[in-house]
C-alpha cells in the first residue's frame, strides 16, 4: 500500500493554511480601504452639498435684491410721472424722459420752476443707473433759421447739462448734448412758435443704461 510521508503532508497543510491567512489579511485590508474611501466620498458629497446650498442662497439673495431695486425704481418713475408730468419711453437699451423743462422765446436760461424735476431725475440716475450715460437733447421752435435753432437747442442742452453735472452731481464725463433744433418730426406742437411754441422749446433726457443699471422695470 502506498503511503504519503507524514512530513510532506504537514508541509502541504502548512502551505495551505498560510495561503488562507494571506487571503484573509488581504480581504481585511481591502475592506479597510473601502470603508475609508466611502468615508472620504461621503465627506466630499457633504462639502459639495454645503457649497451648492451656499450658491443657491447667494442666487436667491441676489434675485431678491434685484427685485427690491426694480420695485424702488418703478416707484421713482411713477412719482416722476405723477408729480412732474414726465412721460417715459423705452427704447433699445435706453429710457427717454420727456420732462417739462421749457425755455422762453430765444432764451437758454434754466427756469427756477424746472429745477425740481431735474433734481429728481438726477437722483434716479445716481441711485439706479450709476454707470449710465445721459444725453441731453435740445430743441427749439421754428422761429428763425434752422442753423440758428440748432445752435439755440445746443445752448439749452448745455445749460441743463451743467445743472445736472453740478447740482445733480452726475459728473460731466457722463453727460452729452445733442441738438435737434427745430426738426419738425420732433416738435411737440408742429409749427407752433412764439407764445404758442413753448412746448417746442424744451429738452429731453435719455439714459443709455446698456451695460450698467436696471433694464427690466415695467414702464409706468
Amino acid at each position: 500500500m502506498f503511503r504519503v510521508p507524514v512530513r510532506r503532508v504537514g508541509a502541504a497543510g502548512a502551505g495551505l493554511i498560510g495561503a488562507f491567512v494571506v487571503t484573509g489579511c488581504a480581504a481585511k485590508v481591502a475592506r479597510k480601504d473601502f470603508d475609508a474611501e466611502m468615508v472620504k466620498i461621503r465627506e466630499e458629497m457633504q462639502a459639495s452639498d454645503r457649497q451648492l446650498g451656499t450658491r443657491v442662497d447667494s442666487v436667491s439673495q441676489l434675485t431678491a435684491d434685484h427685485q427690491r431695486r426694480l420695485d424702488a425704481l418703478e416707484q421713482e418713475l411713477q412719482a416722476l410721472r405723477k408729480e412732474y408730468n414726465v412721460s417715459i419711453e423705452r427704447m433699445q437699451g435706453m429710457l427717454k424722459f420727456n420732462v417739462p423743462v421749457h425755455f422762453e422765446f430765444d432764451r437758454a436760461d434754466l427756469r427756477e420752476s424746472d429745477r425740481p424735476v431735474l433734481d429728481r431725475f438726477a437722483a434716479v440716475v445716481r441711485e439706479h443707473y450709476p454707470d449710465a450715460i445721459v444725453t441731453v437733447e435740445g430743441f427749439a421752435d421754428p422761429s428763425g433759421s434752422a442753423a440758428y435753432n440748432r445752435r439755440l437747442g445746443h445752448r439749452r442742452g448745455d445749460v441743463v447739462r451743467e445743472y445736472l453735472a453740478g447740482s445733480g452731481q452726475l459728473g460731466t464725463e457722463r453727460l452729452k448734448v445733442v441738438s435737434y433744433g427745430e426738426a419738425r418730426d420732433r416738435q411737440v406742437v408742429p409749427g407752433a412758435e412764439g407764445d404758442e411754441g413753448l412746448p417746442n422749446r424744451r429738452v429731453a433726457l435719455v439714459i443709455d443704461y446698456v451695460g450698467g443699471g436696471l433694464s427690466d422695470v415695467a414702464m409706468p
